[in-house]
């Protein structure tokens, strides 16, 4: 199949905004908890009048400072619940946000606020705000700090924007006015890409946009995720992604219980006490989970062989539920599957929660081993596919039609098209309009047909269920000719618990190689488990080196001969947001770690 496409089954009115939604739950439901906040240790409900009444003092603050319809307000912050606060304040007062990374670098900040305009900026932190006035771009008039008190510069308070006697003197009337001011076409927020390469470029969603992407996808796909009575979620990945963002609206929308957390690396705390029903994350952090399961079964061979034999049965009840040629899991296949459900599967639902039934993961492929072994443990991921240009989701799996290798079906009202040469060609209401004053670049990925050029390959089944190989442009073409995916590889690779980051190389060379980083959890464990003192490099070590070149040879099943990885190197440190190898949103930055470990790759290949 070269192209599928299913109806909208949501129309956004013309007068629609983002921001309605903060009023009409108010009115029509003023006491329905919408969120849950951190404060002093506790979870606390926040209602849909209290949510409201927030939004409302912060957006007549804004329009008392002077912004207006169309301006461009900026957020640095990580994710916590002020930041849903800024953004629907920011629409409410008719402007449009501006996200910027916490760990952005001096040199992005300036460009983002320059490039933007940005009139104001909001910022978590004192560095935060010294960043933004360091940049010295003349347009923003305004800082206003998330936490702490004012500095001393020209750094003003949130709360004290929100609660000022210039706030109060906005009428209601007035705010409303700047509400209604800004329609559907129009431009809600502008989302720089992370950049793998280059400079970031300012993506354009429109109210429309995210709108249609939301309530198409809730609607007609995940009903059962977002809209079943008591569902909640923890959003612990940065709202500055697109891919958090898409999931703030949709909770706000649909009626979940949306809470913050602010680092990944800590979300072990908060989970058993906030107890969601579905999670949001790339697969980095699934990878994690079954390594870090996988670690503490290793303590001893008896708990290692329970654990391998729980996993098996995992992969092998979830292949035997979703066969429809067959009658479902064997008599045997239950019993063995209730045993492990005891043993294991009920401690990992636990991990998270206890009470998780569904994932949602983006971002890079999962990898169907492990989407079968969590779907076999009690938690179904519902892999889905898109980018910033299309406001985030352009195809998702059902609950009720999940292929697991497969990204899904189009949301409803999207088509793809698979090009002669393979890339993923997608058109719909959730894609953007362009880039903010880049019309060139606009002009590279949307074609006159109104198709964006996805830059990724794939295909379509006789379902018209999307599979992604990978990026168009990091296919690897051998001296012999073998065109290789490197994606299929890398992903199986980091599924191993000592495996953090994996590249492979090999374009224009007579083999497959590749970079590897270490886990650093995974390589703690593995120290203990071989008596090596800690600090140690253990880049050369004879058996660290046998035990990764296990997890090559399981990942080199996954593909033929001329694709296997023929040798590896390890490197002696993890790929970082830091060290600039990683994007905000985990993805390596391939051009950089090529260049920079050019040796490494040329010793690889003599």
């Amino acid at each position: 199949m070269r192209e599928y496409s299913l109806p909208a089954l949501a129309e956004i009115p013309a007068a629609t905004s983002l921001a309605d939604v903060v009023f009409t739950r108010a009115k029509k439901e003023p006491h329905a908890v919408v969120m849950r906040k951190l404060s002093g240790g506790r979870w606390d409900d926040v209602t849909a009048g209290q949510f409201h009444d927030e939004v409302a003092a912060l957006a007549k603050g804004l329009v008392a400072a002077g912004i207006e319809p169309g301006d461009r307000v900026a957020l640095m912050s990580r994710t916590r619940y002020e930041w849903t606060l800024i953004d629907y304040a920011i629409w409410t007062a008719g402007a449009v946000t501006v996200p910027i990374y916490e760990t952005s670098s001096a040199e992005q900040v300036e460009w983002i606020l320059g490039d933007s305009g940005a009139r104001a900026a909001f910022a978590e932190t004192p560095e935060h705000a010294g960043q933004i006035r360091q940049a010295g771009v003349p347009a923003v008039q305004h800082v206003w700090l998330i936490d702490g008190t004012s500095d001393g510069g020209d750094a003003e308070t949130a709360a004290g924007l929100a609660s000022g006697s210039a706030a109060a003197d906005v009428s209601d009337e007035q705010l409303e006015q700047h509400r209604t001011a800004r329609k559907a076409a129009d431009l809600a927020t502008i989302i720089y890409t992370s950049g793998t390469t280059g400079r970031p470029k300012g993506c354009e969603i429109s109210h429309g946009n995210l709108l249609s992407d939301v309530r198409n996808a809730v609607e007609g796909s995940l009903e059962d995720v977002f809209e079943l009575a008591g569902s909640s979620t923890l959003l612990f990945l940065p709202l500055a992604h697109s891919f958090a963002r898409i999931i703030q609206v949709g909770c706000l929308e649909s009626g979940s219980i949306l809470g913050h957390w602010p680092d990944s690396r800590t979300l072990a705390e908060a989970l058993p006490e906030f107890q969601p029903t579905f999670l949001l994350a790339v697969p980095r952090v699934f990878e994690k989970v079954f390594a870090s399961a996988q670690q503490q079964a290793s303590a001893s061979p008896v708990k290692r062989r329970i654990f391998d034999a729980a996993v098996a049965t995992a992969i092998a009840w979830s292949k035997a539920a979703s066969d429809d040629s067959s009658a479902g899991p064997s008599q045997a296949l239950r019993l063995r599957h209730a045993l492990f459900d005891r043993l294991v599967y009920s401690r990992l639902r636990a991990a998270v929660g206890g009470k998780v039934t569904y994932a949602v993961s983006g971002g890079a492929p999962l990898g169907e081993r492990l989407g079968h072994f969590f779907r076999g443990s009690g938690i179904t991921i519902l892999e889905g596919y898109g980018l910033t240009e299309t406001s985030a989701a352009a195809t998702v799996n059902r609950p009720a039609r999940n292929k697991i290798g497969t990204v899904g079906l189009p949301l409803p009202g999207v088509a793809i098209k698979i090009a002669d040469d393979g890339e993923i060609l997608l058109r719909g209401p959730n894609i953007f309009p362009g880039y903010w004053h880049n019309q060139a670049a606009s002009a590279e990925i949307l074609d006159a047909d109104g198709w964006l050029h996805s830059g990724d390959t794939g295909s379509l089944d006789d379902e018209g269920f999307l599979r992604v190989v990978g990026r168009k442009k990091e296919l690897i073409v051998t001296a012999g000719g073998k065109n290789v995916a490197p994606a299929v590889l890398e992903d199986r690779l980091r599924a191993n618990p000592l495996v953090s980051q994996a590249v492979v190389v090999g374009d224009g060379r007579p083999y497959i190689a590749c970079l590897i980083t270490l886990d650093e959890e995974g390589l703690d464990f593995w120290r203990q488990q071989h008596g090596r003192p800690a600090g140690a490099d253990l880049s050369n070590d004879p058996e660290l080196i046998a035990d990764i070149q296990l997890a090559v040879d399981d990942a080199n099943k996954a593909v033929s001969r001329a694709e296997s990885i023929r040798r590896f190197r390890i490197l002696p440190s993890d790929f970082t947001e830091v060290n600039g190898y990683l994007t905000p949103s985990l993805k390596v930055r391939r051009n950089v770690v090529t260049k920079d470990f050019a040796d490494d790759i040329e010793a690889l290949y003599n």
